[in-house]
This record gives structure tokens, C-alpha cells and sequence, in this order.
């Protein structure tokens, strides 16, 4: 009995055996047909180039495109998948050398609105006579050059012109040395061109700062009420030469994070502004409210007002609505600049609105500080006083 025994076993063990190494032979199989997770490394490459902000093309050796991204086609390289003549020719010269060149991809004809105005493209050997394009938009690098020259010409105009009038004074003043009268006329002049001089680097040097030269000095909690109070005592002199007093609302007791000397810097360039474009006797006024998470302190005039193509222009450096009325006051054309770049870097914006003959009303916006709460007058009833029409619109932009 013990040998059938022993066969019956060994014929349970070896069907166990291959039954086991059969049930593995399947799953291992299985593991293997099994696809892989995620994307191929074709499918991310394909991602990436769609996804660049620089456009991609790829020419085969005959110059034809063979892929290309949508950035290719905003930036002009590619249209109706035929590559630009330029960068054709310059894949030529790259096929031959094998060496990678730049090349001007600059749209030949301005299509308007926001389109790019200066293309640089790289275009460098894949081998296989294949050839890759790789362009990027330069337009706002060239814009800012532009800026940055036409900043450095008008500063040296700007301090050319007192300093060459401070000149030909001290060469009068010695020419006239034995006439008192004439000494204390032209030394007055060289006071005020010297007084020019120096408000105008100082405001080239707060501009400076503004503009990121510096870094900006912390946020704080300051009172509208304590910054509109600063301004006005600043304006004061001003005020009594232009012969106009400057109306405010009651407290209001609101409160911004910011800093409070470019605040007080800000308003006093918005009520100086006032009072140099107003005739003499006409009113100014200053309201503040707070509105939408914001507090607005606006300065309203009845001057000459701004014309609606200009008005965006009063905010760049050195512009003057009229040249000669600047000249007249001191004026250095950088008050709304600095203007503008406190609101910014303050999170706001400046608003205008204005019409010949009309006035104008200029707002600052800041934003609110937290749990700040508006008390007291709101900007549109202190500007009722001023003229039906001002204050009407002033609701709008505000």
C-alpha cells in the first residue's frame, strides 16, 4: 500500500507544481502587455513646445516646416506653414556651416493693435539637415530702450536750460557789479533758476526711486486725514501766489496702508498742479471716501482743463500741457509722473477726468487699510460745490 501512496502524492505534488508555474506564466505575461502611466516622453516634448512663450520652428532640409508651435505663427515665423523668407535662407547658411546664427524676424509691415514690433530668432543645426528656429518677442526690451533715451535727452534738455540760463546771469551780474540794482535784479534770477535746478533733481531722484532704483520703504497704517492736512501746509505758499484757496471736506478718519511722505509728496504734486493750470480766485477743492476696498482723495479744479487726447499724455515725464504756463510757475513736467508711480507702488492708480473750459478732477486711489471704516463727508458732496458738472462726472470715474 505504501508504494501507490507514494506515486498518488507525487502525481498531487507535480500537478500542484504546474498548476502554480502556469498561474505565474499568465500574471508575468499579463505585467508585461500592461501600458505604461502617463504620458511618453513624445507626448511631454509635444506639450512643452505647444506650451513655450518663445516660437519654435523646425525645417527639414528643403526649408519646409515639419513642426512648429502657435507662438511661431503670433510671432509671423510661420504663415499658412510656410516659414518666413528670412529665417529660410538663414537655415541655409546654418546647413552649410552647421554653426548657429541670429537673425532679425521683425514683422515687415505693422499689422496694428498689439502686435510684436522687433523678432530675434536663433536658428541652429539638429543635424540630418534638419534645422531648428527658436524666436522670442523683443518689443517691450526695445520699447524700454527707447524710453530710457528719450529719458536721458530730456533730462539733459531739462538741466540744460537752468543751468545755462544760471550761466548767462553770473556773467550779467559781473558785467553789472557797480549797479545795486541790477546785481539784486539778475541775482534773483539765479535764486530762482538755482531753486528750478535743485526741485528738479530732486524729483528726477524721487522718480528714480519710485522706478525701482531704491528699494521702497516699508508699508505702514497712516491717516488720509494726516497726509491731506501735510499737503495742504505745503501747498500753502503756492497758494497764496496764485491768489486761489483750497476748500477740504470734514475728517474723515480713514486709514491706507502706505508711506506716508510719497502720500504727502503724491497730493501736494496733484494740488500744485491745481493751482498752476487755475485761474487766479477759482476753486480747488479736496475730498476723500472710501469705496469698493479703496480710498479715493480727489483734487478737483475749475482750470483750464485737459483735452481727452492728452490726457493720457500728462502722466509721462517731462510732458507740459502748456510749455509757457510751466515755464511760468517753475513747473518741471515730473509731478503727475511721480504722481502715478506713488499710486502704483501703493497698489493703486491715478484717475482723471476733465474738459476744456471745465476743470479737471484728479483721484488717488490707495488701497484701504483693514478694518478701516468711512466717516464723514464722501468726495462727490464736497464736489458739488464745485460746478454741476465736474461733480456729476466725478461719481463716474471714481
Amino acid at each position: 500500500m505504501a508504494a501507490p501512496v507514494c506515486i498518488a502524492l507525487s502525481l498531487g505534488t507535480l500537478l500542484i507544481g504546474l498548476s502554480v508555474g502556469f498561474l505565474l506564466g499568465r500574471t508575468r505575461g499579463a505585467v508585461g502587455k500592461r501600458k505604461p502611466v502617463g504620458p511618453t516622453v513624445a507626448e511631454l516634448v509635444s506639450r512643452l513646445t505647444h506650451s513655450s512663450h518663445s516660437g519654435i520652428v523646425v525645417l527639414n532640409r528643403f526649408g519646409d516646416v515639419v513642426l512648429h508651435n502657435p507662438r511661431a505663427e503670433a510671432l509671423g515665423l510661420v504663415r499658412n506653414h510656410r516659414a518666413d523668407d528670412r529665417a529660410r535662407k538663414a537655415a541655409e547658411v546654418v546647413r552649410e556651416t552647421n554653426e548657429p546664427i541670429e537673425v532679425d524676424l521683425a514683422p515687415l509691415e505693422s499689422r496694428g493693435g498689439r502686435t510684436p514690433e522687433a523678432v530675434v530668432g536663433e536658428v541652429r543645426p539638429l543635424g540630418d539637415g534638419f534645422t531648428a528656429i527658436d524666436a522670442d518677442d523683443q518689443s517691450e526690451v526695445v520699447r524700454l530702450e527707447a524710453v530710457r533715451r528719450d529719458f536721458v535727452a530730456n533730462v539733459s534738455h531739462e538741466l540744460k536750460t537752468p543751468v545755462g540760463a544760471m550761466a548767462l546771469l553770473a556773467e550779467a551780474v559781473l558785467d553789472a557789479a557797480d549797479d545795486p540794482v541790477e546785481v539784486r535784479r539778475f541775482t534773483t534770477k539765479i535764486l530762482h533758476e538755482g531753486n528750478r535746478l535743485g526741485t528738479l533733481v530732486t524729483e528726477l531722484i524721487a522718480l528714480s526711486r519710485l522706478q525701482g532704483a531704491e528699494r521702497l520703504p516699508d508699508m505702514n497704517t497712516v491717516g488720509v486725514d494726516a497726509v491731506v492736512a501735510e499737503a495742504m501746509g505745503r501747498a500753502r505758499p503756492a497758494m497764496e501766489t496764485a491768489g486761489i484757496d483750497i476748500t477740504t471736506d470734514t475728517d474723515s478718519g480713514l486709514l491706507v496702508e502706505g508711506d506716508r511722505t510719497l502720500l504727502v509728496t503724491a497730493l501736494s504734486n496733484l494740488l500744485e498742479n491745481a493751482l498752476a493750470y487755475s485761474p487766479p480766485g477759482s476753486p480747488v477743492t479736496v475730498s476723500r471716501r472710501a469705496a469698493e476696498g479703496m480710498v479715493e482723495i480727489a483734487v478737483t479744479d475749475r482750470g483750464i482743463g485737459i483735452a481727452e487726447e492728452e490726457q493720457q499724455r500728462v502722466f509721462e515725464r517731462f510732458y507740459r500741457l502748456d510749455k509757457a504756463r510751466s515755464r511760468a510757475t517753475g513747473g518741471t513736467g515730473l509731478g503727475l509722473a511721480i504722481v502715478k508711480h506713488v499710486a502704483a507702488n501703493h497698489g493703486g492708480e491715478v484717475r482723471l477726468w476733465s474738459k476744456p473750459g471745465l476743470g479737471s478732477t484728479f483721484t488717488l486711489r490707495i488701497p484701504a487699510h483693514v478694518g478701516s471704516e468711512p466717516v464723514g463727508v464722501g468726495a462727490q458732496g464736497a464736489l458739488s460745490t464745485v460746478d454741476s458738472a465736474v461733480s456729476d462726472h466725478h461719481g463716474g470715474p471714481a
